[in-house]
């Protein structure tokens, strides 16, 4: 070969070499970049040319799928009862792509999940056309209603939980909305999502897990975990060194309760019957700071929870002596989720153990097998059995006859905790109403629940947990222990 044509076929075997090595590596090294940009329509349209799976609660698909008109996207996502369900499923929006369930769990959803491969392949053969596959969650329907029945036009919260297993059986959040009314791409889908995010009440906020809160006097269950798992009192019904008026200490302020009520030296039970402040905020104080942080650490505070959907992070925060104290009664840099404190009931009713709060029961194939089941899983220790079941001794005295008594349910155990939390300066602002509890048969606890409203249309002096969250939390669980039956 002239030297010419050797330098012609070597400059073309470093074009084809060029070429070969560009297509692998867009191929192999850019797929997922150029598979997830916005501007690949291709894979949005594969995404919505087949019906999507559903979602389902009590055997019940609470989603679906319709086809659109006008649109390169065959089939867009719809909703039976959208408010009902949103704060759990999430939305899946043709053009604002989707969250919760429906972004976590899209891969079996949209039938593209690895786990979902040998129904594809067999698909191909068969020429049967693409399914995507069902997610089965642990709700309860009739928790659920309950819930949101209970909250009306408040806003506010509900989370219920299985003690035994972590399942989580209602998650409300109101106001809520219709994901379907933005499940398109069109300007009147644009339109409705903007109405949605300029609304001052926030209704695609999800209160339940990703909103704070301080948590008022349910704390105090915590505070009382938190002196008995220290040794700092061991019999529930014996005097406290609690004299009153009591000093907030570092100041000259004397920590006050609510009204008249007897509080001196008051034992453990007796103070959360009536809602102590100066005896739970002292108990903080004797505690020290570290140890109160040990102990809310164990029952989930201070970090993430997914659910698999994130929940913010609860906080009870490094703090000087007075905060504190504060914080030991559920005031001051003290700040929690509703899930974090349905899991403080939860973990209480449960003998001590807290379970890892999960929403997925089963994912499904298209053809119904089970290609995934839930294990419930333990998170660890909050406190001992021993201990635990002198809390609940404590929380079923308030329901009996202390600040709880609207949470009763006739033939069946309730333990429970009110809470009235300050808010904004000063106290300035309306405070919010606090209820957790747990309900009790004799093959142990089915549901522990913590319920929050922000009322801001009520008076101020008819706001409390007692009075407004109580009643809600009853009727959940009510809805829970009655469909055992």
């Amino acid at each position: 070969m002239n030297k010419p044509l050797r330098r012609i076929a070597i400059f073309c075997g470093i074009l084809m070499l060029a070429l070969m090595v560009r297509t692998n590596y867009l191929q192999y090294v850019r797929a997922d970049e150029l598979n997830t940009r916005d501007e690949n329509r291709r894979i949005r349209i594969e995404r919505y040319a087949h019906e999507r799976g559903n979602i389902i609660v009590d055997g019940k698909a609470v989603t679906g799928s319709v086809e659109t008109n006008g649109s390169d996207f065959k089939y867009k996502r719809v909703w039976k009862d959208g408010p009902l369900w949103a704060p759990v499923t999430g939305y899946s929006s043709q053009a604002f792509d989707s969250s919760q369930l429906e972004n976590l769990e899209d891969g079996i959803l949209t039938g593209n999940d690895d786990q979902l491969f040998f129904n594809r392949t067999l698909g191909m053969f068969t020429g049967d056309k693409k399914q995507g596959g069902n997610v089965v969650t642990t709700l309860d329907g009739a928790a659920q209603k309950a819930a949101f029945k209970g909250l009306g036009d408040k806003k506010g919260a509900v989370v219920a939980l299985d003690p035994q297993t972590g399942a989580i059986l209602a998650l409300a959040s109101t106001p809520s909305y219709d994901p379907s009314v933005f499940a398109g791409n069109s300007n009147k889908d644009s339109e409705a999502r903007e109405k949605l995010l300029k609304d001052k009440d926030k209704p695609m906020l999800n209160r339940a897990l990703r909103e704070t809160y301080p948590p008022g006097s349910t704390f105090k269950v915590v505070t009382a975990a938190a002196a008995l798992e220290n040794g700092l009192y061991d019999d529930i019904d014996a005097k406290t060194n609690s004299p009153l008026p009591w000093t907030l200490p570092q100041t000259q302020i004397p920590l006050q309760n609510e009204g008249n009520i007897p509080c001196k030296d008051a034992s453990l039970r007796e103070a959360l019957r009536v809602s102590c402040n100066s005896v739970f905020g002292k108990i903080s104080d004797d505690l020290g700071n570290k140890k109160m942080i040990e102990q809310t650490d164990k029952f989930g505070f201070n970090k993430e929870v997914f659910t698999p959907v994130r929940a913010d992070a609860s906080i009870y925060p490094e703090d000087n002596k007075p905060q504190n104290a504060m914080a030991g009664i559920g005031q001051a840099s003290n700040r929690t989720t509703p899930l974090q404190m349905a899991m403080v009931a939860s973990a209480i009713a449960n003998d001590g153990k807290l379970m890892q709060p999960y929403m997925v029961a089963k994912r499904q194939a298209p053809n119904l097998d089970d290609i995934y089941t839930a294990e419930p899983e333990e998170l660890g220790r909050a406190l001992s059995g021993e201990n635990a079941q002198k809390v609940q001794q404590m929380m079923e005295t308030v329901v009996k006859d202390g600040t709880g008594t609207r949470a009763q349910i006739p033939g069946v155990t309730v333990g429970g905790k009110t809470g009235t939390a300050q808010h904004g300066l000063n106290n300035s602002e309306k405070p919010y109403a606090w209820f957790i509890s747990y309900a009790k048969t004799d093959n142990g606890s089915p549901v522990a629940v913590a319920v929050v409203v922000e009322d801001g249309n009520a008076n101020r002096d008819d706001i409390s947990g007692g009075g407004l969250a109580a009643p809600i939390a009853r009727d959940v669980m009510k809805a829970v222990v009655d469909g055992k039956q």
